[in-house]
This record gives C-alpha cells, sequence and structure tokens, in this order.
C-alpha cells in the first residue's frame, strides 16, 4: 500500500506527499476547487481561459520565461480544467523540485493577465472550440451534459460560448478569482522521491506566503433531473449516441460497487458486455464504452457509442437488452468473482502511475478530506455482492429515467 503524509500550512493550504524511492521524476501540482460548474452562463468559459492565461505572464515573468523554465531541464509544465477543479502541475528530475514549487505558486496566485496575451490567447482558446466541436466524439459528451443537467452549471460547456470568450477581459478574470480563490481548497499534492521534511520546507517557503484568502460562494446543487430524448443533425457519417441519467455523488457509499457495475457493463476490457454484445457479436460498433464520473453532489452514468444510421435503433435494443439482464438475474458465483478480479487488477495497475497518483490523491482530499487506500478500495470491492449490484441496476437503469441524445448525419452527407 502506498503511504502518503499530509501537513496544512497556516493559510490553509493542505500539502499531501508520497516518497515513492524508486524514481527520479517527481510529479507535483496545485489543485483548486474551482471548476466550470463554478460558473454563471454568462462568465462561462473563464476557469479554462485562466487556466491557459496562467502561462501568459506574472509579476516577474514573461510567457516565454515560464514555458522555458522547466522545459528547458527536459521537465513538462501543464494544465486542466473540469467540471469542479483546476490543476497546474509539473513533472521533472527531483533535483529541480524547488524550481518546480517555486513555478507552480507563481503562476497560480501571482499572474497578471497582459491584455495582449489575453487576445492571442482568445485566439487559441476559439480555435480549440472549433477542433472540440468538429470532433463528434467530443462534442456528443458535451452536448449529452448539456441534456442531463439541463438548466444547470453542469451542463455548460467547460470551453465557454463564443461569444463569453471573446469577451473576457483582465478585470473578469480578477473578479472570478477574487470570488472563487479560498486557501482551505487548495492542495498541493506531490509523488517522488523526496523527503516530507524538505516538502513541506518548500511549501512554506513558497505557499506558505500566500496570504489567507475565504470566498464565501456555495456550490448550487444539481436537483430536478428529467429524462430527455434529443436529436440533432451535425456534419457526420455515423450516428452518435449517449444514453444515460445523473448517478451517485463522490462520497456516497454506492459509488464503488456502482463504478463495479459500469465496468461490468462497458469497462475498458473487451470482454465488457456491451462490446461483447455490439461489437463481437453483431459487429455494429467499432467502440462502446460506459462511465460513471462522481461529482460532489450527483454525478454522471453514460453509454456513448457511433455506428451505421442503419444500425442505430438495433444498437440502442441491443444495450436495453443487456441493462434488462443486469436488472433482472443477479450475477452467478463465477461471474461476480471474475469481475472482481478483473476491477482489481485495473486498479491496482492505475495505482503504478504516479502522476495519476499525485492527482488523484489532491481530489480525495479536496472531495473527502482523506485518502482512499487501495486495501480500503479492494475491501469495498471484494465485499460487493451481486445482490448489491442487482439493486443498483434496477435503481440506475429504469428505462423511463434515461435520457437520450443522437447525433444524425445531417442532409447531403453520406452514410
Amino acid at each position: 500500500m502506498r503511504e502518503h503524509e499530509i501537513y496544512t500550512l497556516k493559510n490553509g493550504i493542505r500539502v499531501i506527499h508520497n516518497r515513492v524511492t524508486t524514481t527520479k521524476i517527481v510529479h507535483c501540482g496545485i489543485m483548486l476547487d474551482i471548476g466550470s460548474r463554478d460558473e454563471t452562463p454568462a462568465n462561462q468559459g473563464i476557469a479554462h481561459f485562466w487556466e491557459h492565461m496562467a502561462f501568459k505572464g506574472t509579476r516577474k515573468r514573461k510567457a516565454f520565461h515560464i514555458i522555458n523554465r522547466l522545459e528547458s531541464l527536459g521537465g513538462e509544465l501543464n494544465a486542466y480544467t473540469d467540471k469542479e477543479k483546476i490543476l497546474f502541475y509539473a513533472s521533472l528530475r527531483d533535483d529541480y523540485f524547488e524550481r518546480a514549487i517555486e513555478l507552480l505558486t507563481d503562476i497560480t496566485f501571482d499572474s497578471v493577465f497582459p491584455a495582449s496575451q489575453i487576445e492571442k490567447e482568445r485566439q487559441v482558446i476559439l480555435e480549440e472550440m472549433s477542433m472540440y466541436f468538429d470532433d463528434p466524439d467530443d462534442s456528443l459528451q458535451d452536448e449529452f451534459d448539456k441534456v442531463v443537467f439541463a438548466g444547470h452549471s453542469l451542463g455548460m460547456n467547460i470551453l465557454g460560448t463564443e461569444k463569453s470568450v471573446r469577451n473576457f477581459k483582465r478585470k473578469n478574470f480578477q473578479q472570478f478569482i477574487r470570488e472563487h480563490l479560498d486557501t482551505r481548497r487548495i492542495v498541493f499534492s506531490c509523488v517522488g522521491n523526496i523527503p516530507m521534511e524538505q516538502v513541506v520546507k518548500l511549501a512554506e517557503k513558497y505557499l506558505g506566503a500566500i496570504p489567507v484568502l475565504r470566498s464565501g460562494k456555495k456550490r448550487n446543487p444539481f436537483k430536478g433531473y428529467k429524462p430527455h430524448e434529443v436529436v440533432l443533425k451535425r456534419p457526420v457519417k455515423q450516428s452518435r449516441c449517449a444514453i444515460g441519467r445523473p448517478a451517485y455523488s463522490f462520497t456516497d457509499p454506492k459509488r464503488s460497487p456502482f463504478y463495479m457495475l459500469t465496468s461490468i457493463l462497458g469497462g475498458s476490457g473487451m470482454n465488457s458486455r456491451l462490446n461483447l454484445a455490439l461489437r463481437e457479436k453483431h459487429g455494429f460498433v467499432y467502440s462502446i464504452g460506459a462511465q460513471y464520473v462522481p461529482f460532489t453532489d450527483t454525478g454522471l452514468f453514460a453509454i456513448s457509442f457511433g455506428t451505421e444510421p442503419k444500425q442505430l435503433k438495433r444498437s440502442v435494443a441491443l444495450i436495453k437488452q443487456e441493462l434488462k439482464k443486469l436488472t433482472d438475474s443477479p450475477l452467478g458465483i463465477k461471474q461476480l468473482a471474475s469481475s472482481k478480479e478483473q476491477l482489481l487488477g485495473q486498479i491496482a495497475m492505475a495505482e503504478e502511475n504516479n502522476i495519476s497518483f499525485m492527482m488523484m490523491m489532491a481530489r480525495n482530499i479536496l472531495d473527502q478530506g482523506r485518502v482512499t487506500s487501495l486495501d480500503e478500495i479492494f475491501d469495498r470491492v471484494r465485499n460487493t455482492s451481486a445482490q448489491q449490484l442487482q439493486q443498483l441496476a434496477n435503481e440506475m437503469f429504469d428505462e423511463d429515467k434515461l435520457s437520450y441524445l443522437i447525433m444524425e448525419p445531417a442532409h447531403g452527407v453520406s452514410a
């Protein structure tokens, strides 16, 4: 089991570290409990835009110096924004760990949002949006979020809209940061061969100098889900479909068994039920998957695939059959045991990825105040019964509560 240590700075920022003595690479990052769901319709996309602008200039560095600071050492500096989190992170040789934590602190807390860089990055993001929406698989997920979380910020696109992106100015970023940044909701996470004492010393030196920041903003919980069926015409050759509904939150005790159920149905293994039924048996799809994404107060369950338009109805019917099998009959003893072993192996392999482990620790601390150990996860999987899975299937796979999004080829696009 991987051990970790936690330290809290006086300003409320938490530091979590997992020492790995067999590597020369350190992965570290500053995770903020802020995401696209914290935006309004007027400023949607600003969290993602802020993530981009963090690399474009601080009080003591120009954009080039930020990029070159770690790249010149063979390291990497990156960031991402999702529905509930922003992460600025770095990977490099542990000899230069101090350089990484200093730079991450600088870009996170001391960006100056130069007007000229805002204009340049605005065009970059508009190009990113064009590329994103040209990819039917990516846009399918965004459009489905909008269907399931209709009227709520969880349904808004992380990239924002063309109108909102074109309107952002320096004052908008400064206001958003001022309203949402809270040092109690910030975690510095680190994995590498560095003593905890050194991590704490450098965290105190750089992150400890950040003043206490408080935010009175509260997230608007998602309520009032209603199933919808939406058909969109797009310039695609295949029909694409998403089926799903809201699911369990990150802290719900049903989260772990439902993750297992989702894996059985349409996980990454080629032996998932949906893959066997639609690809291996009928050849209707190249790929099909089911995913479960938990949030702090709700979650998302979704099945997604693409197929020839003439095979769409049959594909949906086969999916419904697989869902019905899980609701009508519990897994047999051998099926259950095999599914557990497969999932345990996948979880164990995922934990071997140090950069993913660094991110997981930060998210766990922000969402539940602690890191769930591998032993605890294994126990949850091993203690899941066939009856539990069947009960969850009946709760979540009720056909009357599922939403559907279909992207059909627009007129004139041949199938």
